[in-house]
């Protein structure tokens, strides 16, 4: 019957894969998956005390099954404490723990006198166990007993009903593995069959209790929720966390919780303790409803911590989520207060770049008036308000160039007021100016929006007409001097208004040499030259009238 203990042996070997392909390994995983390889030794060790015939190599594996049994008990008690969430023994007593297991191992090895077991018929397939053994195998359940108790205190206890059915599931593989033993013990060992030697019940026993573990590993995810929430993971973490199952009690702590609230591991969690109390309360309100009344969402609210020195803490609840199921709540603190001291200096900064920005921009705008204003007085005449000579000359010498270019008709008109050193003289110079702006200003209203008026000195004036024709030069130069002559000028300093005419010169160029003159200046004092040469016959003639000279 040695293929049973073979079978099983096998069988754990196949769980022990099973688990290594299925879950994400964890250092809690490791610490299971080296418990589980011990737990085949057992099997594996019967098995080889039946297939083998020699005596002595048969009580090397009887001493190795109870060793490794010695170290399962031990194994078991300290997965317990785990498991439970209890707090672990001291480094004193947790070397204490396995002291019992270690000393019945060693009382095993060493066998004085057979005490603790001698064969039967030469071979240890069938043995006799000896007084060692019966101190020993009652230390070994005792183990499995004291994990019994812990796994009691939880379930009477108020933590979590996740926890209490992943306990449930353990609970059930350590009944399982005492009740094989205990059957073991009793139908092998204390009523033996005669001739006859009952084989596998630990070893079922074993196989069973390890079933249902690896439940609880891939179903319940027992050892995934430890390693999420474990002391060494999460104190690591400068922000503060807070760590609850799904019925709000306090499974763990980190380290940079403590400056923040004052909480202990197992204690019942309540959500206003975190908001102070000089928090607005349409504020305390607002996350207290929704942390109660929607558990599965993720909220977050700023407060401020009076403490020796103000604290802006940002604290952020997430439910933690296993298969679809919420199985508790992480709070998280981050200490803001060096952030919003940044960002308020920042802002400080901001604001005085802003104002030193604004007055910048106030002066270049300033800058920028005064600088047309200085463009506007450099082509501008300062009494008229119209073009100056230079710049008339300037845009000349650019038009003239592209006219020829193109072969584009334009004409000029060079007027002057009539007997305008008699205003003068009669009236003074501030009546001149009057007139002087009067006229211009008829001008103005007649002329189009392409043509250019200049103040040609003194009282003469040349319009620039581009794109244009004798004829519709001509057209142009009759209504300006027949709104001058018709139009009376209000002088404010004298009663009656005055009558004055002009006579104009007029320049119409239609032809153009084949090439362009070298020089575009001398083309344009040519023309000046022109222009006012026809204004003088205009004059000569008897004045208010135009003179013109087409080329």
């Amino acid at each position: 019957m040695a293929w049973i203990d073979f079978v099983v042996f096998l069988l754990l070997f196949a769980l022990l894969v099973y688990v290594f392909a299925s879950v994400s390994i964890t250092k809690l995983h490791k610490a299971y998956l080296t418990f589980h390889f011990f737990m085949m030794f057992w099997p594996f060790c019967q098995f080889a005390i039946k297939v083998t015939e020699n005596p002595k190599v048969q009580l090397f594996y009887v001493m190795l099954a109870f060793v490794d049994l010695g170290l399962l008990a031990v194994g078991w008690l300290f997965f317990t404490f785990l498991l439970t969430r209890d707090s672990l023994p001291s480094k004193k007593k947790s070397f204490l723990i396995p002291l019992p297991a270690l000393l019945g191992a060693i009382a095993a090895i060493c066998n004085p006198n057979s005490l603790f077991v001698e064969p039967v018929n030469g071979g240890y397939y069938e043995r006799i166990y000896g007084p060692i053994f019966w101190i020993t195998a009652p230390l070994l359940l005792g183990y499995g007993i004291v994990s019994l108790y812990m796994i009691y205190k939880t379930l009477v206890s108020d933590n979590a009903p996740r926890i209490k059915k992943q306990v449930k599931q353990v609970l059930r593989g350590i009944m399982v593995m005492i009740i094989f033993i205990c059957a073991d013990i009793l139908v092998n060992v204390v009523f033996p069959l005669p001739q006859k030697v009952t084989p596998g019940l630990t070893s079922l026993g074993i196989l069973f209790s390890a079933v249902f573990f690896v439940i609880a590993i891939h179903r319940d995810k027992v050892l995934d929720l430890l390693s999420i929430a474990h002391q060494d993971i999460i104190n690591t973490i400068t922000n503060g966390i807070l760590v609850l199952d799904d019925n709000e009690t306090i499974i763990e702590i980190n380290r940079s919780l403590s400056p923040f609230l004052d909480l202990k591991i197992g204690d019942r969690f309540d959500i206003s303790m975190i908001i102070p109390q000089h928090e607005s309360v349409d504020k305390k309100e607002k996350f207290i409803n929704t942390y109660r009344e929607n558990p599965l969402n993720r909220i977050e609210v700023d407060v401020l911590y009076l403490f020796n020195e103000p604290c802006f803490v940002y604290i952020h609840v997430s439910p933690i989520m296993v298969s679809g199921t919420r199985a508790g709540r992480i709070i998280t603190f981050q200490d803001m207060t060096e952030i919003r001291r940044l960002i308020d200096e920042t802002t400080l900064q901001n604001e005085i770049l802003q104002e030193r920005n604004q007055s910048l921009i106030s002066i270049q705008q300033e800058l920028h008036l005064t600088n047309q204003k200085l463009q506007e007085m450099a082509v501008t005449d300062g009494l008229t308000g119209c073009y100056n000579r230079h710049y008339l000359t300037q845009q000349l010498e650019r038009e003239v160039n592209k006219n020829m270019e193109y072969q584009i008709p334009f004409s000029i008109l060079l007027l002057d007021i009539d007997f305008f050193k008699l205003i003068n003289d009669n009236y003074g110079h501030m009546v001149g100016d009057e007139v002087i702006c009067g006229t211009v200003s008829m001008i103005k209203q007649i002329l189009r929006p392409s043509d250019i008026l200049a103040r040609f000195g003194g009282e003469e004036f040349i319009i620039y007409l581009p794109n244009t024709t004798s004829s519709e030069a001509n057209q142009l130069a009759e209504q300006i001097l027949n709104t001058v002559e018709s139009n009376a000028i209000k002088v404010p300093h004298i009663i009656q208004s005055l009558s004055i005419t002009i006579s104009i010169g007029l320049l119409s160029i239609h032809q153009f040499p084949e090439e362009n003159p070298l020089n575009s200046r001398d083309t344009l004092n040519d023309m000046f030259q022109s222009v006012d040469q026809v204004l003088y016959q205009a004059k000569r003639g008897g004045r208010n009238r135009i003179a013109s000279v087409i080329i």
